[in-house]
């Protein structure tokens, strides 16, 4: 069996005449080629369903702490799955990202199209922060002694390479509600609908190829005056979020103001299109020091959505109007990263600059022996070039 490079990335695979193929699959004729595309790069665990417990740690690399975050990079799903064989009905995952600032420091070659800082945004009341963060580990389970066990082994590996910048313990609360008493996270999309929202490369094929199967993530921490929210009527509450609170059903477009949460994060393009995200926010707090708050963690294709919400939000639609809920909900930090596809992380690119000894990333890399063949998840042997490819077959 031969492998040669194909028209537009694919790849010819062409049978030996002396050689049948493997799979009892009727062979070309002499000189014909079989065309197999590339495997789609396998997404992290972006999509997971909601969980009871999850952890949101951010940290900053420190200088010279790059090689460090290299080699925990790429053994991340290793843990995962170390600590979760303990419990496997525990569904335990982690989505690691990026930061704009570090990107550079750890890869060589291209970064993501749309990967830049988180960008505050600065209304006449309100304000977005931006706030630091390299790195952000989203881990996700169904008990928080599994998400605090890789929260601690991944630390292990990073202690004096990193420094945290913030961590937080999130957990289920009640009918998925956050502390102001309302249901969080209604309309996100499902099945497709959600794959083409969170993913590089799904709806769009052309979108930034290197980075297929990647995601954009922006992460906000808001902390809420109770106290200011609860003096509130119930009926106030509801035209302020935009949805009733005890049913959870959105407001008619003729009652629902338009300085809403829900009607200021509702994008939607000239053709009538709804751009949506996914979020995963956690409500955590510190009832002892009168600390109540949301995580808002939101993943996208593009930050483009993500960033237009806020900004409607913090500026308002018309200027002014901010969203309601930002007089009771205060932002204090702002981070934007690329949560690259699993396939990246397990074999990222080679570092970039000159190394201590003044080779280059690449030519160190080709001087060294090869290595073992590389751990998959699937099980198989990742034999060659062949564990990127697969017959062609409709996505």
């Amino acid at each position: 069996m031969i492998l040669t490079p194909g028209p537009q990335g694919r790849t010819s695979l062409t049978y030996p005449p002396d050689v049948p193929p493997s799979d009892g699959a009727q062979r070309p004729e002499k000189g014909q080629a079989f065309i197999v595309t590339e495997r789609a790069p396998e997404p992290q665990a972006v999509l997971t369903p909601l969980t009871s417990s999850a952890i949101f740690l951010i940290v900053t690399v420190d200088q010279g702490g790059e090689p460090v975050v290299r080699e925990l990079l790429s053994d991340v799903a290793g843990l995962v799955r170390s600590v979760g064989f303990r419990v496997p009905s525990g569904a335990l995952t982690c989505v690691t990202a990026i930061g704009s600032d570090v990107w550079d420091r750890l890869f060589a070659g291209p970064r993501p199209a749309e990967l830049h800082p988180f960008r505050e945004v600065a209304g006449a009341r309100h304000t977005a922060v931006a706030t630091p963060g390299d790195l952000l580990f989203h881990i996700r389970a169904g008990q928080m002694d599994l998400c605090f066990e890789l929260a601690a082994q991944i630390m292990d590996r990073l202690r004096g390479a990193v420094t945290v910048f913030d961590e937080v313990q999130g957990f289920k609360y009640f009918d998925e509600r956050d502390l102001l008493g309302f249901v969080d996270g209604t309309e996100n999309p499902t099945g497709r609908d959600a794959c083409d929202a969170v993913t590089v490369g799904a709806a769009d094929p052309d979108q930034d190829p290197d980075f297929d199967g990647g995601s954009y993530v922006i992460v906000q921490k808001y902390i809420h005056d109770l106290a200011a929210w609860n003096a509130l009527p119930v009926e106030a509450q509801e035209r302020a979020i935009g949805r009733t609170k005890l049913q959870d059903i959105e407001l008619p477009d003729e009652v629902k103001p338009g300085d809403s949460h829900v009607a200021l994060t509702t994008i939607t393009d000239p053709d009538g299109t709804e751009r949506q995200i996914v979020r995963d926010n956690m409500p955590f707090g510190a009832p002892g020091r009168g600390e109540f708050g949301t995580y808002f963690i939101g993943y996208s294709s593009s930050p483009s959505v993500t960033e237009l919400m806020l900004e409607r939000m913090f500026v308002g639609d018309p200027p002014g109007a901010h969203d309601r809920i930002l007089d009771v909900s205060t932002a204090v930090t702002g981070s934007l990263f690329f949560a690259p596809s699993a396939d990246f992380l397990d074999d990222p690119p080679p570092p970039p600059g000159r190394l201590e000894t003044g080779r280059t990333a690449e030519t160190a890399v080709a001087a060294e022996p090869p290595d073992e063949p590389p751990r998959t998840s699937d099980g198989s042997l990742a034999i060659g070039d062949l564990k990127h490819l697969k017959r062609s077959t409709p996505r």
